[in-house]
């Protein structure tokens, strides 16, 4: 097979053709002004060693290595090698609860910053593994399909905050069912939830739920975020900070805490592992070590085709035409007259 690597340069081609008209014209102005100075045949004899032949050879020498710089630029590519690439690796969900709540700065800058920076890590890590991303509050939804799409998974990562749900409230039990649909029927690799949330669960089972997950093979792991002690929530509006907290009905300030226990038993349902996150790390990279002891499942296979450069043969023919041009004169050699090579 054959291809141009850079096409678009064989548009410089078009040079050929005019300086060939160039060439020509300047051939058949140089032959009327001789016309006029004289005779042709007397013109000729008062210069014995000027040669036409040899420009028009020396032209055609530097017009031919002009042609072979175009293709050469152009990256011409010869044959093509079939190549099989397996990707093996896991495939992780991760749930990240963007509840009210998870603004409490009992961790700095705040829960949910401190999780999403901790994400934007693990995706540093990831190589071959696929990774998506739940949001979830009183709902939960997709932010990000399981892809390996690292790029665009931490740029979507960085526009979520606590408003992009239009319902509040925490349902880990919702956001472990739309995990176990995120990974698609009938997929035998090896899967991973991961729920990143300060536990304060008030819609659902979410141990249920957890339960169901581990039986269709999906190993759901915990990371509570938080501090047990517990914090006010900070009340934001428009995207800034309010000098005050959020209250319940009675006026009271709310402290949100971390609820161990229940993180812990959704881990034991889910077969998995529950990580306690604290002010000096959120616990992903202990998570990361327990993903990497999963087996590496076959994600998928691509065949692609290896083409070879071959641009350095027309360099390399540059270079032999312009030194040939350049020993070549413009006029007879007087040792070499005898020779009518280029009569």
């Amino acid at each position: 097979m054959f291809r141009f690597g850079n096409i678009l340069y064989l548009y410089f081609l078009i040079l050929v053709p005019i300086f060939i008209g160039i060439f020509l014209l300047f051939a058949y102005l140089r032959k009327a002004a001789l016309i006029k100075f004289g005779e042709p045949g007397i013109v000729s004899q008062l210069h014995p060693e000027r040669s036409p032949g040899r420009q028009v050879f020396k032209f055609v020498l530097l017009l031919l290595a002009l042609t072979a710089v175009i293709v050469g630029i152009s990256r011409p590519q010869f044959g093509s090698r079939l190549h099989e690439i397996k990707r093996k690796g896991v495939q992780i969900v991760i749930a990240l609860d963007v509840s009210n709540s998870m603004l409490a700065e009992d961790i700095q800058p705040n829960r949910l910053e401190r999780a999403k920076q901790a994400i934007a890590k693990l995706v540093d890590r990831l190589v071959n593994d696929r990774i998506g991303l739940i949001v979830f509050a009183g709902d939960a939804y997709v932010q990000i399909p399981v892809t390996t799409d690292y790029v665009s998974a931490k740029m979507f990562l960085q526009a979520i905050n606590a408003d992009i749900v239009p319902k509040q409230g925490t349902a880990i039990g919702s956001a472990i069912h739309l995990g176990m649909k995120s990974f698609g029927p009938g997929d035998e690799t090896s899967k991973a939830l991961i729920v990143i949330t300060d536990g304060e669960n008030h819609e659902d089972d979410a141990v249920t739920a957890a339960q169901e997950a581990a039986e269709q093979g999906l190993t759901v792991h915990t990371i509570g975020v938080g501090l047990p002690q517990g914090a006010p929530v900070p009340v934001y509006s428009g995207g800034t900070r309010q000098d005050s907290f959020l209250k319940d009905k009675d006026g009271n300030t709310v402290i949100t805490k971390l609820n161990d226990k229940m993180l812990k038993e959704i881990a034991a349902a889910g077969k998995g592992v529950y990580i306690r996150s604290n002010e000096v790390r959120l616990g992903l990279d202990e998570l990361f070590d327990e993903i990497n002891k999963m087996d590496k499942q076959e994600l998928e296979s691509k065949i692609y085709s290896d083409y070879d450069e071959r641009f350095q043969y027309f360099f390399g023919l540059v270079l032999f035409l312009l030194i040939l041009e350049f020993f070549i004169l413009n006029r007879k050699n007087r040792w070499l007259s005898k020779i009518k090579l280029f009569s």
